[in-house]
Parts: C-alpha cells; structure tokens; sequence
C-alpha cells in the first residue's frame, strides 16, 4: 500500500494527493461492497433468501463511489481530452491549457458543493429515507461533499502547478 502512496509531489501538494488517494482507495473498496451485495441477492434469490434493500445500498454506495473518484481523476490529470485538437500545441500553450481546465473544474466542483449542499438540506428537511431499509437520504450526500471538497482542492493544486509550468515555459518560437 506504501507504493501506492508514494507520490511525485511534495509538501501540501503531495499530501493532498495522498488524501486523494486514499479517498479514491475507500471508493474502490465500497465498489467491492456494493459488488458483494449484488452477488449475494443474486445467490439469495435463487436459493429462495431474497436480500431487501440491495438496489437501495446499490444505488447510493455506487453514486458515493463515484464521487471518491473525481478528485483523483482530476488530481492525476486523467480526465478526458481531446488530443487531437492540441497535438501542435508548445509546452506553454499545453499548460495553459491544463491551467484553464483545472479552473473550470475548479468552477463545477464550486457549483456543484453548493447545490449538493443544497439538497443534502432539503433531503434531510424532509425526511426522505429509502423505501425497504427506511435509510436517511441524505447521508449519501455527506461524503459525496467531502469529495466535492476534495475535487476543489485537487484542482486548486492543478492550477497552480500549471500556472508555474506555464510561466517556465519559453514562449513559441523562441
């Protein structure tokens, strides 16, 4: 698990990727649940044990898990691109560009924190709880938040460090 851990950054940068990390880790390992889960009510159902609320514990733990992956999608610089559009483009031009992303990720995760935070409100101002295991709602949105959290500072750290690269790099032509 050490090497897992080790990364190329240093100082805050380096601990919030490790924080990342490891939040990434839980996600996996609640997928592995929410597996788990589904191959039980699936055995139960044909052995005549039905397993109530596995779609209730699928679809939160699965929407949870989700979530934990965006910071480190963001922090490793593994989200979408299209190459294809770029493959001219210098080093400061590539930075600048990876700077732009990281702060309109920045921006969404902003939004998005605020409208989660939102619902998580109104989900618990109103009680909704699932139908068969009568779960609070809302505590799906407590670590959904902290990744959202999570996703703004793994971004803040990305625009830095593409702001500093862009800035060291020459300027085309030169």
């Amino acid at each position: 698990m050490a090497g897992i851990l080790d990364t190329h950054r240093t100082g805050r940068a380096g601990a919030v990727e490790r924080i990342v990390t490891v939040w990434a880790l839980l996600g996996g390992g609640l997928l592995l649940v929410v597996v788990t889960i589904n191959v039980l009510a699936v055995v139960g159902s044909a052995i005549g044990v039905p397993l109530p609320g596995d779609v209730e514990l699928t679809e939160m733990g699965v929407a949870i898990a989700v979530f934990a992956f965006l910071p480190y999608c963001q922090m490793i610089d593994a989200n979408v691109t299209a190459d294809i559009f770029t493959a001219g483009a210098g080093p400061r031009m590539l930075a600048a560009l990876r700077a732009l992303a990281s702060l309109i990720a920045l921006l969404f995760a902003a939004i998005l924190v605020w409208r989660m935070y939102e619902g998580m409100l109104d989900q618990r101002q109103y009680n909704y709880i699932t139908t068969i295991l009568q779960i609070p709602v809302w505590w799906a949105f407590v670590p959904i938040l902290v990744s959202l959290l999570l996703l703004i500072v793994a971004a803040v750290v990305n625009v830095a460090e593409a702001a500093r690269r862009t800035a060291k790099q020459p300027e085309a032509g030169q």
